[in-house]
């Protein structure tokens, strides 16, 4: 009788685990969809005045370390990062971009489109999806918006190297949704 209950909780683990490959959003092509819309959005938000020797002091602060950690994690683990990556994003494009070059509905079309795939993505993961957050990750885009977009007083170029740095970190991200699909 224990044997069987062992069994019965080992399957669903294993369906459990394997749930974020069966998610739709996914197989169906959605998040694939989407992610190329926001990165479409934010090309289209490009401006193309920015010094570049600022965009570098922005680059050498890059998290790759916590990427790497993420890409050797378990699928639910890279789609929770993942959600929290668009998340994060989310949050830092609502504040004040009035110095930006960007049309309005621009900017909330690409909120949008990065709010729905975070959600999509923590209603594939389901009650794993509500984990801690990455206090490291979320630091980090603290510290973008407070030292380089109010540093520099939410300018356009302080804008425009947070949209760099956001692509980046949006190309990145779609990296482990793909590695989790096909890891598992």
């Amino acid at each position: 009788m224990l044997s069987r209950i062992l069994l019965v909780c080992l399957s669903l683990s294993v369906n459990s685990a394997a749930s974020s490959l069966s998610c739709r959003w996914i197989t169906d092509g959605k998040f694939r969809q989407h992610s190329e819309n926001y990165l479409q959005l934010l090309d289209t938000m490009a401006n193309n005045s920015t010094n570049s020797t600022e965009d570098d002091e922005v680059k050498n602060t890059f998290p790759d370390h916590l990427y790497s950690q993420a890409s050797k994690a378990s699928a639910e683990d890279k789609l929770a990062f993942t959600a929290q990556v668009l998340n994060e994003t989310s949050v830092l494009f609502e504040e004040d971009h009035s110095s930006a070059s960007w049309e309005e509905n621009t900017v909330e079309n690409f909120v949008i489109v990065v709010t729905k795939q975070a959600d999509e993505l923590r209603s594939c993961i389901g009650s794993h999806g509500h984990k801690k957050k990455n206090k490291k990750l979320h630091m980090y885009f603290q510290r973008l918006s407070s030292h380089v977009l109010q540093r520099m007083g939410h300018s356009a170029e302080a804008w425009e190297l947070i949209r760099k740095e956001v692509q980046f970190h949006l190309m990145r991200a779609n990296q482990l949704v793909t590695s989790a699909t096909r890891t598992n």
